[in-house]
């Protein structure tokens, strides 16, 4: 009913969501965005509307920048133009709580738009925890330099869980001569870190960290 399974000429199975599974997963997305609303822990009502229109407007930017593919790997995977910093966002702008569920939210939407999925099961790690814990961002909300240490902190959460996937889910893929665990960390660290070390050096511009700080200051 919520998906339905296609198989390719080389017998592959993926899974895509149907229409009644779309619309679950939309519902998801803003049942989700409310909780995050939730848990930014402010008080007033208009503060934690701004929130959410800020936490919308991360998972729309991040999902346009997903997009802009600068390198794409077959089997899962791709260097992008920043769309895990603006995953990132909301974990420094609003916290912990906010950080981890706009990042499920995120990955839910993935599912909706661009799903690659082999296994139920895959679709859990690869999408929602892979995708939330990027919202460990939250951990460094109040820290000096705490976007930067943030943003670390989440594309390392990414990583554990899509080198957990990769070693579980996409065994038949490893390179010839490659046991699973080390084909899985260096395939993984490929996109995930070369975007990384793109999008930290981008961060440490005096001009850029500037108006990031200015923008944390704009969500208060």
């Amino acid at each position: 009913m919520f998906y339905e399974t296609v198989t390719d000429e080389w017998g592959k199975v993926t899974y895509i969501p149907t229409t009644y599974g779309n619309l679950l997963l939309a519902v998801i997305i803003f049942v989700l965005l409310l909780t995050a609303m939730f848990l930014s822990g402010k008080k007033s009502r208009k503060l934690s509307v701004r929130q959410l229109c800020f936490c919308a407007v991360s998972i729309a930017l991040g999902t346009v920048l997903s997009n802009i593919k600068l390198f794409h790997f077959p089997y899962g995977g791709s260097v992008t133009l920043f769309s895990m910093l603006a995953v990132c966002l909301p974990g420094y702008w609003f916290g912990l709580g906010a950080g981890l569920i706009t990042g499920v939210a995120y990955g839910v939407l993935q599912i909706l738009i661009d799903p690659y999925v082999l296994f139920p099961a895959q679709l859990v790690v690869d999408y929602l925890l892979a995708f939330g814990a990027l919202g460990l961002s939250g951990l460094f909300s109040d820290a000096r330099y705490g976007l930067i240490k943030g943003y670390i902190a989440g594309i390392l959460g990414r990583y554990v869980f899509v080198v957990l996937s990769g070693y579980i889910f996409f065994a038949s893929y490893a390179w010839e001569g490659w046991d699973l665990l080390p084909y899985s960390l260096v395939y993984n660290g490929i996109y995930i870190f070369s975007e990384g070390i793109i999008t930290i050096m981008i961060l440490m511009l005096p001009p850029v960290s500037n108006a990031m700080t200015r923008v944390k200051k704009a969500t208060l």
